[in-house]
Protein backbone atom coordinates (compact mmCIF):
# COMPACT_ATOMS: atom_id res chain seq x y z
CA UNK A 1 0.00 0.00 0.00
CA UNK A 2 2.95 2.34 0.31
CA UNK A 3 3.25 2.59 -3.45
CA UNK A 4 -0.42 3.54 -3.78
CA UNK A 5 -0.15 6.08 -0.96
CA UNK A 6 2.93 7.68 -2.46
CA UNK A 7 1.24 7.90 -5.85
CA UNK A 8 -1.74 9.74 -4.38
CA UNK A 9 0.50 12.22 -2.61
CA UNK A 10 2.42 12.85 -5.81
CA UNK A 11 -0.84 13.39 -7.67
CA UNK A 12 -2.06 15.85 -5.07
CA UNK A 13 1.24 17.70 -5.02
CA UNK A 14 1.37 18.05 -8.78
CA UNK A 15 -2.23 19.17 -9.13
CA UNK A 16 -3.22 16.23 -11.30
CA UNK A 17 -5.59 14.78 -8.74
CA UNK A 18 -8.20 17.02 -10.36
CA UNK A 19 -7.73 15.22 -13.65
CA UNK A 20 -8.06 11.89 -11.86
CA UNK A 21 -11.38 12.96 -10.39
CA UNK A 22 -12.59 14.36 -13.71
CA UNK A 23 -11.56 11.50 -15.94
CA UNK A 24 -11.42 8.52 -13.67
CA UNK A 25 -13.99 9.12 -11.01
CA UNK A 26 -16.36 6.47 -12.30
CA UNK A 27 -13.56 3.93 -12.62
CA UNK A 28 -12.34 4.63 -9.10
CA UNK A 29 -15.85 4.31 -7.68
CA UNK A 30 -16.35 1.02 -9.47
CA UNK A 31 -13.02 -0.29 -8.22
CA UNK A 32 -13.96 0.69 -4.68
CA UNK A 33 -17.14 -1.37 -4.80
CA UNK A 34 -16.24 -4.38 -6.92
CA UNK A 35 -13.69 -5.86 -4.53
CA UNK A 36 -10.54 -4.42 -6.13
CA UNK A 37 -9.64 -2.85 -2.77
CA UNK A 38 -10.00 -4.14 0.78
CA UNK A 39 -12.07 -2.08 3.25
CA UNK A 40 -8.84 -0.86 4.86
CA UNK A 41 -7.45 0.22 1.50
CA UNK A 42 -10.66 2.04 0.61
CA UNK A 43 -10.60 3.85 3.95
CA UNK A 44 -6.99 4.89 3.39
CA UNK A 45 -7.76 6.19 -0.11
CA UNK A 46 -10.64 8.28 1.26
CA UNK A 47 -8.38 9.63 4.00
CA UNK A 48 -5.65 10.55 1.50
CA UNK A 49 -8.07 12.36 -0.78
CA UNK A 50 -9.71 14.17 2.15
CA UNK A 51 -6.34 15.35 3.46
CA UNK A 52 -5.26 16.45 0.00
CA UNK A 53 -8.40 18.56 -0.38
CA UNK A 54 -7.85 20.13 3.05
CA UNK A 55 -4.28 20.98 2.13
CA UNK A 56 -5.15 22.40 -1.30
CA UNK A 57 -8.88 23.13 -1.82
CA UNK A 58 -8.14 24.33 -5.36
CA UNK A 59 -7.84 20.65 -6.33
CA UNK A 60 -11.61 20.32 -6.12
CA UNK A 61 -12.15 23.52 -8.09
CA UNK A 62 -9.79 22.25 -10.78
CA UNK A 63 -11.57 18.90 -10.82
CA UNK A 64 -14.98 20.54 -11.29
CA UNK A 65 -13.60 22.78 -14.05
CA UNK A 66 -12.04 19.79 -15.80
CA UNK A 67 -15.32 17.88 -15.68
CA UNK A 68 -17.23 20.88 -17.00
CA UNK A 69 -14.76 21.35 -19.85
CA UNK A 70 -14.97 17.69 -20.76
CA UNK A 71 -18.77 17.80 -20.70
CA UNK A 72 -18.73 20.89 -22.93
CA UNK A 73 -16.41 19.20 -25.39
CA UNK A 74 -18.59 16.09 -25.50
CA UNK A 75 -21.72 18.20 -26.00
CA UNK A 76 -20.11 20.17 -28.84
CA UNK A 77 -18.93 16.98 -30.49
CA UNK A 78 -22.42 15.48 -30.34
CA UNK A 79 -23.97 18.67 -31.70
CA UNK A 80 -21.56 18.79 -34.63
CA UNK A 81 -22.40 15.20 -35.46
CA UNK A 82 -26.06 16.23 -35.66
CA UNK A 83 -25.06 19.09 -37.99
CA UNK A 84 -23.10 16.72 -40.25
CA UNK A 85 -26.02 14.31 -40.48
CA UNK A 86 -28.45 17.12 -41.37
CA UNK A 87 -26.49 19.35 -43.74
CA UNK A 88 -29.50 20.34 -45.80
CA UNK A 89 -31.43 21.57 -42.76
CA UNK A 90 -28.53 23.57 -41.37
CA UNK A 91 -26.14 25.18 -43.85
CA UNK A 92 -28.09 24.14 -46.96
CA UNK A 93 -31.43 25.60 -45.93
CA UNK A 94 -33.58 27.19 -48.64
CA UNK A 95 -36.12 28.64 -46.21
CA UNK A 96 -33.78 30.89 -44.22
CA UNK A 97 -32.09 34.09 -45.28
CA UNK A 98 -28.57 33.79 -46.64
CA UNK A 99 -26.30 36.81 -46.32
CA UNK A 100 -23.04 37.22 -48.16
CA UNK A 101 -22.33 34.87 -51.06
CA UNK A 102 -25.24 32.42 -51.62
CA UNK A 103 -22.81 30.09 -53.39
CA UNK A 104 -19.89 30.64 -51.02
CA UNK A 105 -17.69 27.75 -49.95
CA UNK A 106 -17.47 28.90 -46.32
CA UNK A 107 -20.66 28.24 -44.36
CA UNK A 108 -21.58 29.89 -41.06
CA UNK A 109 -25.00 29.41 -39.45
CA UNK A 110 -26.29 31.80 -36.80
CA UNK A 111 -29.18 31.05 -34.47
CA UNK A 112 -30.51 34.28 -32.99
CA UNK A 113 -33.44 35.79 -31.16
CA UNK A 114 -34.32 39.32 -32.35
CA UNK A 115 -34.94 40.48 -28.79
CA UNK A 116 -31.64 39.13 -27.49
CA UNK A 117 -29.31 42.06 -26.59
CA UNK A 118 -26.24 40.01 -27.46
CA UNK A 119 -27.69 39.23 -30.88
CA UNK A 120 -28.21 42.93 -31.43
CA UNK A 121 -24.65 43.60 -30.36
CA UNK A 122 -23.12 41.33 -33.01
CA UNK A 123 -25.16 42.71 -35.95
CA UNK A 124 -22.46 45.16 -37.10
CA UNK A 125 -19.79 42.52 -36.56
CA UNK A 126 -21.63 40.13 -38.87
CA UNK A 127 -21.91 42.86 -41.50
CA UNK A 128 -18.15 43.40 -41.24
CA UNK A 129 -17.49 39.67 -41.45
CA UNK A 130 -19.61 39.31 -44.60
CA UNK A 131 -17.95 42.33 -46.20
CA UNK A 132 -14.46 41.00 -45.44
CA UNK A 133 -14.95 37.46 -46.75
CA UNK A 134 -16.26 37.05 -50.34
CA UNK A 135 -16.66 33.28 -49.95
CA UNK A 136 -18.78 33.48 -46.79
CA UNK A 137 -22.29 32.08 -46.84
CA UNK A 138 -24.02 33.25 -43.65
CA UNK A 139 -27.30 31.44 -42.95
CA UNK A 140 -29.45 33.22 -40.38
CA UNK A 141 -31.95 31.18 -38.38
CA UNK A 142 -34.25 33.25 -36.22
CA UNK A 143 -35.68 31.47 -33.18
CA UNK A 144 -38.10 32.92 -30.60
CA UNK A 145 -36.76 31.80 -27.23
CA UNK A 146 -37.42 34.84 -25.05
CA UNK A 147 -41.19 34.83 -24.80
CA UNK A 148 -44.26 36.12 -26.67
CA UNK A 149 -42.61 39.33 -27.87
CA UNK A 150 -39.80 37.27 -29.38
CA UNK A 151 -42.43 35.25 -31.24
CA UNK A 152 -43.94 38.43 -32.70
CA UNK A 153 -40.57 39.84 -33.77
CA UNK A 154 -39.43 36.50 -35.21
CA UNK A 155 -42.64 36.14 -37.20
CA UNK A 156 -42.23 39.67 -38.52
CA UNK A 157 -38.60 39.15 -39.60
CA UNK A 158 -39.39 35.95 -41.47
CA UNK A 159 -42.44 37.62 -43.04
CA UNK A 160 -40.26 40.51 -44.19
CA UNK A 161 -38.21 37.99 -46.15
CA UNK A 162 -41.34 37.21 -48.20
CA UNK A 163 -41.17 40.82 -49.42
CA UNK A 164 -37.41 40.54 -50.11
CA UNK A 165 -36.74 43.04 -47.35
CA UNK A 166 -35.31 40.82 -44.63
CA UNK A 167 -32.13 42.77 -43.94
CA UNK A 168 -33.48 46.35 -43.82
CA UNK A 169 -36.44 45.26 -41.71
CA UNK A 170 -34.29 43.16 -39.37
CA UNK A 171 -31.98 46.09 -38.74
CA UNK A 172 -34.83 48.56 -38.26
CA UNK A 173 -36.68 46.27 -35.86
CA UNK A 174 -33.67 45.20 -33.81
CA UNK A 175 -32.50 48.81 -33.48
CA UNK A 176 -35.92 49.96 -32.27
CA UNK A 177 -36.03 50.21 -28.47
CA UNK A 178 -39.69 51.20 -28.15
CA UNK A 179 -42.29 49.02 -26.43
CA UNK A 180 -42.79 45.67 -28.19
CA UNK A 181 -45.95 44.98 -30.13
CA UNK A 182 -47.58 45.27 -33.53
CA UNK A 183 -47.36 49.08 -33.57
CA UNK A 184 -43.59 48.83 -33.25
CA UNK A 185 -43.49 46.19 -36.00
CA UNK A 186 -45.60 48.35 -38.32
CA UNK A 187 -43.31 51.31 -37.69
CA UNK A 188 -40.22 49.25 -38.54
CA UNK A 189 -41.95 47.93 -41.66
CA UNK A 190 -42.69 51.46 -42.83
CA UNK A 191 -39.09 52.47 -42.17
CA UNK A 192 -37.86 49.58 -44.30
CA UNK A 193 -40.29 50.35 -47.13
CA UNK A 194 -42.49 47.28 -46.68
CA UNK A 195 -46.22 46.82 -47.04
CA UNK A 196 -47.05 46.81 -43.32
CA UNK A 197 -50.55 45.33 -43.77
CA UNK A 198 -49.18 42.44 -45.82
CA UNK A 199 -46.41 41.89 -43.28
CA UNK A 200 -48.85 41.58 -40.39
CA UNK A 201 -50.97 39.16 -42.41
CA UNK A 202 -47.96 37.06 -43.47
CA UNK A 203 -46.77 36.81 -39.87
CA UNK A 204 -49.56 34.27 -39.21
CA UNK A 205 -49.08 32.37 -42.47
CA UNK A 206 -48.26 28.65 -42.60
CA UNK A 207 -45.01 29.44 -44.44
CA UNK A 208 -43.71 31.63 -41.62
CA UNK A 209 -44.86 29.19 -38.95
CA UNK A 210 -43.09 26.33 -40.74
CA UNK A 211 -39.77 28.20 -40.88
CA UNK A 212 -39.84 29.05 -37.19
CA UNK A 213 -40.91 25.54 -36.18
CA UNK A 214 -38.06 24.02 -38.18
CA UNK A 215 -35.53 26.44 -36.71
CA UNK A 216 -36.64 25.69 -33.16
CA UNK A 217 -36.48 21.96 -33.84
CA UNK A 218 -32.93 22.29 -35.19
CA UNK A 219 -31.90 24.35 -32.17
CA UNK A 220 -33.24 21.65 -29.88
CA UNK A 221 -31.47 18.93 -31.86
CA UNK A 222 -28.10 20.45 -30.98
CA UNK A 223 -29.18 21.25 -27.41
CA UNK A 224 -28.68 24.97 -28.02
CA UNK A 225 -28.10 26.84 -24.75
CA UNK A 226 -28.72 30.42 -25.83
CA UNK A 227 -28.40 33.05 -28.50
CA UNK A 228 -26.51 33.92 -30.50
CA UNK A 229 -24.95 30.58 -31.38
CA UNK A 230 -22.69 30.18 -34.42
CA UNK A 231 -21.98 26.96 -36.29
CA UNK A 232 -18.75 27.32 -38.22
CA UNK A 233 -18.98 24.88 -41.14
CA UNK A 234 -19.10 21.45 -39.57
CA UNK A 235 -16.05 22.12 -37.43
CA UNK A 236 -16.94 24.35 -34.51
CA UNK A 237 -19.85 25.71 -32.46
CA UNK A 238 -19.41 29.11 -30.82
CA UNK A 239 -21.98 30.16 -28.23
CA UNK A 240 -22.39 33.78 -27.24
CA UNK A 241 -21.62 37.23 -28.61
CA UNK A 242 -18.00 36.71 -29.57
CA UNK A 243 -15.88 39.48 -31.05
CA UNK A 244 -15.54 40.04 -34.77
CA UNK A 245 -11.88 39.06 -34.41
CA UNK A 246 -12.89 35.67 -33.00
CA UNK A 247 -15.40 35.15 -35.79
CA UNK A 248 -12.81 36.05 -38.42
CA UNK A 249 -10.33 33.66 -36.82
CA UNK A 250 -12.93 30.87 -36.91
CA UNK A 251 -13.61 31.53 -40.59
CA UNK A 252 -9.88 31.55 -41.34
CA UNK A 253 -9.57 28.19 -39.60
CA UNK A 254 -12.49 26.92 -41.66
CA UNK A 255 -10.58 27.83 -44.85
CA UNK A 256 -7.90 25.30 -44.01
CA UNK A 257 -10.54 22.55 -44.22
CA UNK A 258 -11.31 23.39 -47.86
Amino acid sequence: MQKLTSSFYRLAASGTLAALFALGGQTAAQAATDGSFTPAQRAEIVSIVRNALKTDPSILTDAVAAMQNKASEQKASSALEVVRRNKAQFGGSTTDIVLGNPHGTLSVVEFYDPRCPYCRKVLPDLDALVAAEPELRLVEKVIPVLGPNSVLDSQAIVAAGLQNAYKPFQQALMADTSAPGLDRIRHAATQAGLDADRLVKDMKSPAVSAVLAQNVALARSIDLDGTPTFIIGEQQIIPGAVSVEDLKAAVEKLKTKH
